[in-house]
């Protein structure tokens, strides 16, 4: 898409920080990283979201975020790392490029991702049950 920055960044328009680049798959640094050694992983071809992308590309994807993973945790010598990844603007998406967050974790870096208490007679029960019957029916 020709107004898609990871698009024009993987044509050479723009520049990046570039770590790895295959025939289907490119990963650089993040430009506003969340810590020291943030990454980001794609595909070349243009999928909006993890809804979009066939399932071999996403394996592709899934092989390469590991290889990559592996190399900036062992380089930024962090003792964890959160690998994130946003479908639509109510997730947080910006870039709706499909695209996964490797990014280091330090002790104490007061980065907070995650939920960080539990929210009863939220219906956890009926989601439950619901996300079940959907799983049964894709098979």
């Amino acid at each position: 898409m020709a107004d898609c920055i990871f698009c024009r960044i993987i044509k050479g328009t723009i520049p990046c920080e570039k770590l790895y680049e295959d025939d289907r798959v490119i990963s650089f640094l993040d430009i506003n990283p969340a810590s020291p050694g943030h990454t980001l992983v794609l595909p070349k071809a243009h999928f909006a979201t993890l809804f979009d992308i066939p399932e071999e590309e996403l394996k592709v994807c899934a092989t390469a975020v590991q290889k990559i993973a592996r190399a900036v945790l062992s380089a930024t010598k962090a003792p964890g790392l959160n690998l994130l990844q946003n479908n639509f603007p109510a997730a947080g998406q910006l870039v709706h490029h499909l695209h996964f967050h490797l990014i280091p974790r330090f002790h104490d870096d007061n980065l907070r991702l995650l939920p960080g208490k539990n929210h009863p007679g939220t219906g956890h029960d009926k989601i439950l049950a619901r996300i079940r019957a959907e799983l049964q029916a894709t098979g």
